[in-house]
């Protein structure tokens, strides 16, 4: 699943693309308008007071630009930025050793903020609110509390499971901000953008027809036009032309919808194995070989978000769209041809 092309999930050659092509400040930044409109006053408003900015939380799906925001943050604070996830923290010993490290105005990043364990959880809120850090010291009967003051900083978090985060915690948020799928201009932009900056010669038509395949995610985009921009360097002279843009993405198996082969397979197992559903998520995962969270987690929402799956009581069901796009018909017999 992580060599899939068009995941939204982080791969290993990602984090060097990402710092080449992560925008330094909100007008660099393409999408999530009124997000960016909301935190720019806040900051703003925060610089004229001389305070730091409450508490932020990002949630969304995997790919739209969490971290990004979150280093803008600080770059519009004017501000260090220290970066840690949640899987990381496993002590309260290693949360103490960050937070004590910090300078006044500082900007801590807790990527995959759901994932932090309880202990930490406690540990952590009265340094969000208080700006405190309570430790104990000794054992048993001996043992006493000590109370360490912290400079005041922000804790901006990203999140692609919120429901997973306990109350307590979001409510320590005096920002919550939910990042939508991109919209076809606005991946159209990013794409320039990407282009601008590796130097590519990308026609308009061959970046309108990877922009309609990268899911409504600018990871995906950015990804396609890196694995498009290797096949024009070798099948061609380096320039992306749109009919060797579609030879590229063919041969990723990317159709014009942005679904790959697993995508697709798990549609035509609906389809002809179970006459369209309904199916349940378990029968699915066996006969497709994949895990079923993976199923549910990984491709589900974006099926569900072109309107070729449905979740029924009783299983999932293939819409008419998706037999329609596969090329598929069914007659009244339940008999599919195409």
């Amino acid at each position: 699943m992580s060599d899939r092309t068009v995941t939204t999930e982080e791969q290993h050659d990602d984090a060097v693309l990402d710092v080449t092509l992560r925008p330094q400040r909100f007008a660099e930044y393409v999408g999530q308008t009124k997000v960016k409109a909301t935190l720019a006053i806040a900051i703003q408003a925060a610089a004229r007071r001389k305070e730091t900015i409450e508490h932020v939380l990002l949630h969304g799906a995997p790919g739209l630009g969490k971290t990004t925001l979150a280093h803008i943050i600080a770059k519009e604070l004017g501000a260090n930025i220290r970066v840690t996830s949640g899987p990381a923290l496993e002590r309260a010993g290693d949360l103490a050793a960050i937070l004590s490290n910090l300078q006044n105005g500082d900007v801590l990043f807790i990527d995959e903020i759901h994932r932090l364990p309880k202990t930490i959880e406690e540990v952590l809120y009265p340094a969000m609110e208080d700006f405190a850090l309570d430790l104990v010291l000794g054992q048993g009967p001996a043992a006493r509390t000590v109370r360490l003051d912290l400079p005041k900083f922000t804790i901006v978090a990203a999140t692609t499971r919120i429901a997973l985060l306990s109350a307590p915690m979001r409510d320590r948020f005096g920002h919550q901000f939910h990042l939508e799928p991109y919209t076809t201009d606005e991946i159209t932009a990013i794409l320039t953008r990407s282009a601008r900056i590796f130097s590519i010669h990308l026609a308009d038509d061959a970046r309108d027809t990877i922009a309609q395949r990268a899911r409504r995610t600018p990871r995906v985009a950015n990804r396609l036009l890196k694995r498009v921009r290797d096949y024009a360097e070798v099948k061609g002279d380096g320039r992306i032309l749109r009919p060797l843009a579609i030879e590229a993405l063919a041969q990723l198996e990317v159709d014009a919808l942005g679904l790959d082969a697993l995508d697709r397979t798990i549609l035509t197992t609906i389809i002809e194995k179970f006459r369209g559903g309904p199916v349940g998520l378990t029968t699915i995962a066996a006969a497709t070989n994949q895990e079923a969270a993976t199923i549910e987690e990984v491709y589900e929402p974006f099926l569900l978000q072109l309107g070729f799956l449905e979740r029924t009581p009783r299983g999932r069901c293939a819409t008419p769209r998706a037999y329609e796009h596969l090329g598929l018909q069914v007659a009244k017999d339940g008999t599919l041809f195409s």
